[in-house]
């Protein structure tokens, strides 16, 4: 397996990789991976000849400093996991702060069409501009023909796509679905740093989404909404931040249903002082 520091030598390696008319498939992560992250990647792998894994914990897209110190570092690892995918097809790139900003660790500002301003980009200040910074930035170094993004960051997906689309950028995003535990948790890097009662307790956000789907077939969106926020107010450990049930195009809160849209319920939640996200598609 390839492993590059720098994006130097990332670079030189996929100029190779394109004079020999490969294909390349991009899967941007923020390490601690799991088995979410190994399905990006072997989807990307079916529709690519190699991928570039991404390794990078980037600081521009954390508004809670102390998240980013306790964020996991675990390169070894990661690297570990990704042999049992691939040892021939993926292709590391796990560079330093210098080596992707140079001194001037700062975002870029981003216009999204409205995007970010809903729900995360409520709650999570500078967010999306710290993530559009570091993905038009990884963009540029890797030039892949796909790029591969988990929906249960749904919001960041239909940025990137925003993202792209407006930057005339030449690469293809492909969403990917949810990748959960058997119990029904979405993988995130920050399970890992769940205290085991708060584990043991986060499916119970799952499971709450997934009795939304079902009342949302028949109650009104404020209605469902009542019910998920009673359900969290009665919880020991979990305190609801947000339940929004938002239009999948606009991401706006709805306010009255129309048989003419798609709906998607979205959530976040705090497990002690993890934050953990999640959604469903309604219809």
């Amino acid at each position: 397996m390839k492993i590059f520091k720098t994006k130097t030598d990332l670079i030189t390696y996929v100029d190779k990789l394109k004079s020999e008319k490969k294909t390349l498939g991009f899967v941007p992560t923020m390490g601690a991976l799991h088995q979410g992250h190994a399905s990006l990647i072997t989807q990307g792998l079916l529709q690519n000849d190699f991928v570039v894994v991404s390794i990078f914990v980037n600081p521009t897209q954390f508004d809670n400093k102390e998240d980013l110190v306790k964020y996991p570092r675990t390169l070894d690892s990661d690297v570990d996991l990704l042999k049992t995918v691939s040892e021939e097809k993926i292709i590391v790139y796990a560079p330093s702060v210098d080596d992707i900003y140079g001194e001037h660790v700062e975002s870029i500002s981003f216009s999204y069409d409205g995007l970010e301003h809903e729900m995360e980009g409520r709650f999570r200040e500078g967010h999306f501009d710290g993530v559009g910074t570091i993905v038009k930035r990884l963009f540029e170094i890797v030039r892949p023909d796909k790029a591969y993004f988990g929906e249960k960051d749904f919001q960041q997906l239909m940025i990137i796509k925003k993202l792209v689309e407006k930057n005339n950028i030449p690469v293809t995003i492909i969403g990917c679905k949810i990748h959960r535990a058997k119990d029904g948790l979405a993988m995130s890097s920050r399970n890992m740093r769940l205290k085991p009662e708060y584990r043991e307790a986060a499916p119970f956000i799952y499971k709450t989404l997934k009795t939304a789907k079902e009342k949302f077939g028949t109650k009104s969106a404020n209605k469902v909404t009542e019910w998920v926020t009673k359900q969290f107010a009665t919880h020991d450990l979990l305190e609801l931040e947000y339940f929004i049930i938002a239009d999948v195009e606009t991401l706006k809160t709805v306010k009255r249903k129309s048989n003419q849209k798609s709906y998607r319920a979205f959530i976040a939640v705090y497990a002690d002082d993890i934050r953990l996200i999640d959604n469903i598609a309604l219809n």
